[in-house]
């Protein structure tokens, strides 16, 4: 059953405007704008908390959590250094010098549900075979100690999604959970494959809050 390599679509934002316009999908989606001085404002003033990331990245690299604690007081994390800022403007002129010009997008934060206080996010790899989509993969992966970002490359721990599900949520939740983000999984990759066609390999990235709603933060058409 071979798989197919399948066309590749760096674009986050061309991916989530797409999931964005299904009324199935939307509710799982953050709240995601273009990266601008004022749609961070905006969003900040808002949510309190986003994490900004490269329209084209992979692997957490460029992907900085902001926050706005009160009026005039703003830090940013960025892997596990954080910055304080005691206005906006200064905030902005530091976030631009670490975008390098680079396109961003902006997303609402999630409070992540965690293990050990480390906050665990899921990963689904769902690829195309002669035969049609099959799931290869869905695991749980805990963000190192001190960090936000959960990639395995920065030092995250994987394990079985079900493991990941009982021991940051409950064991009565896994199999709800698991079905969810299958649901999902099938409703957005039939989406994704209408408006590009030729997509053959997907990993959609996951992530459960504290009350136990499942959000989708991106998806990938070149999956690790």
């Amino acid at each position: 059953m071979s798989e197919h390599q399948g066309r590749q679509l760096a674009s986050k934002w061309a991916k989530t405007a797409v999931l964005l316009s299904h009324a199935g999908i939307a509710p799982h989606i953050p709240p995601t704008r273009r990266y601008t001085g004022e749609n961070l404002r905006s969003m900040l003033r808002t949510h309190q908390m986003v994490v900004i990331k490269p329209v084209c990245g992979a692997g957490g690299h460029g992907v900085i959590k902001v926050t706005q604690d009160g009026s005039a007081s703003y830090s940013y994390t960025y892997y596990a250094q954080k910055k304080q800022f005691s206005s906006f403007n200064a905030l902005k002129s530091a976030l631009d010098q670490q975008r390098k010009g680079r396109a961003y997008i902006i997303q609402k934060g999630i409070r992540l549900a965690t293990v050990g206080s480390r906050p665990i996010d899921y990963r689904v790899k769902y690829v195309k075979t002669d035969t049609g989509w099959v799931y290869r993969a869905m695991v749980g992966r805990i963000a190192r100690e001190g960090l936000f970002v959960t990639n395995l490359c920065r030092g995250g721990t994987m394990v079985s999604a079900a493991e990941g599900i009982r021991s940051s949520i409950s064991g009565a939740a896994v199999q709800a959970k698991k079905s969810k983000m299958r649901e999902l999984t099938v409703l957005a990759t039939q989406l994704l494959e209408s408006r590009f066609p030729g997509i053959g390999q997907l990993g959609f990235d996951y992530g459960i809050d504290k009350s136990g709603k499942i959000w989708i933060f991106e998806v990938n058409t070149r999956p690790q």
